[in-house]
């Protein structure tokens, strides 16, 4: 599987040629821009068109302006998609970041013709309604066009809509934007093998997962210097994000909670269920933290000691050697992933090369119309970077399966996002533990695995606790950073239930994670838990029916974009996720391996 080494050759970097040639001075990728534009004039004049109630006789008309704005949403995924990875290649790209915000002008548009759409529909008879999304050119988008409908009953008038959507590209939106440009630009010093470099944000991420615990401690304190300098301006767009989320669900009548389940096609019930149990059950997490504390030799567990590797920890993989055991151990699973994963690899779909200038993080991404894929990280040679690789390319095989619905239908929400990228980083691990060859590999691979359930249990946690407590505290007013940090350090407490040394926090936690300023998904955090422990039970069927499996998960897979998560697990799995002894078995699930993992390290 892997071998023990010094140096690793350097990871690949990606093919965005073949999207648009020449980057972000790309001609092609103007004339694109231009081309969505046009489409989007065109698409306006055939809504102002539309005949006021829907007919027999004009149904092809609306069918055909629905249709319409259907492909420019591909088409914008395209071009944002684009742009986000030339932003996340070279953080200083201006071009790229100048593009991206025009394409946010373009999503304005779109949802603006999108909320007039919405308001016709509130004319209609509901018999209108069906008869028009019975269209033959319309089939396969029913799920998502009644969504549409019933979304519009929660909205404000189209002037205010408008106005919002106008607003929101040169403020909102922008807060994000100037974020990510902030995060990108940071770097700090940082010393090792006898030089000093200054490192990005990502770079420096990927030392908390050293073995070397004053590496770990170094690491943080550069990455918490570099926020310091930036926290007021962090905190100015967290503020003005969450004012501005506040403000708009004011005049729509949306509690704090709407626009999040909204976009996750989750009940509320369910969420509370998941993180009560989760709540309940986290305690049976102390006895893998104590145990990993002996192994580490230290008495106080901290922020830095989380991926802190326990085991076997000076084994690196080349980037080639990591690609070709993911794709080994799919293969065992599924034949149709393991070619993808394969093809994913060889045609270059990943950028993975460790060099400043990046963007921290790791992402996936699909291009619309173009049935391809990005997966974008930095790669270190550790077997958590392994499992990242794995994650993503599960999230691209999943965009890959469900290119085969309209595009409409193709808009899963973000907790099923998760099921595939977590699905296959848990058969990637599990075959690794399969083919362990002695105890410390073994105690490493069952750490990854009670790491993860470790870090949606607490760190997770923190971060829905934090949310809920920031957004009821700025109703009052502006957050400064300095009450920002102690309310961190208290969703941290709470969270991590005592797991975490009081000294161990990390206060600026609110600043440096991205997802906190993602104006694109208000509350990212719940998802990946959802994802983790939906995700798990998927894998619990594949373990049970072995390769037959694997028609039935694409399937599921398949269908994500159109059903809601509860209609999906009742669906293909056949459970109700409003029973909360679906939570305590994929708690279970998650935490199976403590026992063994306390045995084996007392072992050590």
């Amino acid at each position: 599987m892997s071998h023990t080494a010094t140096h690793i050759p350097a990871a690949p970097t990606w093919d965005l040629d073949s999207i648009f040639p020449g980057g972000s001075a790309s001609a092609e990728y103007k004339a694109f821009r231009e081309k969505v534009k046009k489409d989007l004039a065109g698409a306006a004049t055939a809504v102002d068109r539309l005949p006021a109630a829907i007919t027999p006789e004009n149904r092809p008309q609306w069918a055909a302006a629905i249709s319409t704005l259907q492909s420019i949403l591909a088409d914008l995924e395209l071009l944002l998609a684009f742009a986000s990875c030339l932003k996340a290649q070279n953080v200083s790209d201006t071009l790229a970041h100048a593009a991206d915000a025009e394409g946010e002008e373009d999503v304005a548009q779109w949802k603006k013709l999108m909320t007039r759409i919405e308001a016709m529909s509130l004319q209609q008879s509901d018999a209108a309604w069906q008869l028009l999304t019975a269209a033959p050119e319309l089939r396969g988008t029913e799920f998502f066009l009644n969504e549409v409908r019933e979304t519009a009953r929660r909205k404000m008038p189209v002037e205010k809509e408008e106005l919002a959507l106008d607003l929101a590209v040169n403020g909102y939106h922008t807060w994000n934007q100037l974020y990510d440009k902030m995060a990108g630009d940071l770097r700090e010093p940082f010393e090792e093998g006898g030089q000093t470099k200054l490192l990005s944000m990502g770079q420096i991420a990927t030392k908390m997962s050293s073995p070397d615990r004053e590496v770990r401690r170094r690491a943080f304190e550069a990455m918490t210097n570099g926020w310091k300098r930036r926290q007021d301006l962090a905190a100015m767009a967290l503020n003005a994000q969450a004012g501005f989320r506040l403000s708009l669900y004011k005049y729509r009548g949306w509690d704090l909670m709407y626009e999040p389940l909204h976009n996750a096609r989750l009940q509320e019930a369910t969420l509370d269920t998941m993180w009560r149990v989760i709540a309940e059950e986290k305690k049976r997490l102390r006895a893998y933290v104590d145990a990993k504390k002996r192994l580490l030799g230290i008495d106080r567990f901290r922020w830095y000691d989380e991926f802190a590797p326990a085991g076997r920890s000076d084994r690196q993989y080349s980037f080639a050697e990591a690609g070709d055991f993911v794709v080994a151990q799919v293969r065992s699973f599924s034949d149709d992933m393991a070619d993808f994963y394969r093809r994913a690899i060889d045609s270059r779909w990943v950028e993975a090369e460790d060099r400043a200038g990046k963007a921290g993080g790791a992402f996936c991404t699909g291009f619309g119309p173009v049935r391809q894929s990005r997966v974008f990280m930095t790669y270190g040679g550790s077997f958590e970077n392994l499992l990242t690789l794995a994650h993503e390319l599960g999230h691209a095989y999943h965009q890959q399966v469900i290119t085969e619905k309209p595009y409409f239908a193709q808009q899963y929400p973000m907790p099923l996002a998760e099921t595939a990228s977590i699905f296959s980083e848990t058969l990637v691990t599990d075959a690794a533990l399969g083919q362990a060859a002695d105890a410390g590999e073994r105690l490493m691979l069952l750490d990854q695995k009670l790491q993860s359930a470790y870090v949606m249990f607490t760190d997770l946690h923190c971060r829905y606790i934090f949310d809920r407590a920031f957004y009821a505290e700025r109703r009052n007013g502006m957050v400064p950073a300095e009450r920002l940090s102690e309310m961190m350090v208290t969703a941290q407490k709470e969270a991590f239930a005592g797991m975490l040394d009081d000294s161990g926090c990390h206060p600026l936690f609110w600043a440096s994670k991205l997802h906190f300023y993602m104006t694109s998904a208000p509350f990212y955090n719940f998802p990946y838990v959802f994802g983790f422990l939906f995700a798990g039970g998927v894998y619990d069927r594949a373990k049970r029916e072995g390769k037959k499996f694997a028609k039935d998960y694409r399937a599921l897979l398949a269908d994500t974009g159109s059903m809601t998560c509860e209609e999906l697990a009742r669906t293909h799995l056949g459970v109700d996720l409003a029973d909360e002894g679906f939570w305590r078995s994929a708690v279970d699930r998650a935490l199976a391996e403590v026992e063994a993992y306390v045995k084996l390290a007392k072992s050590m």
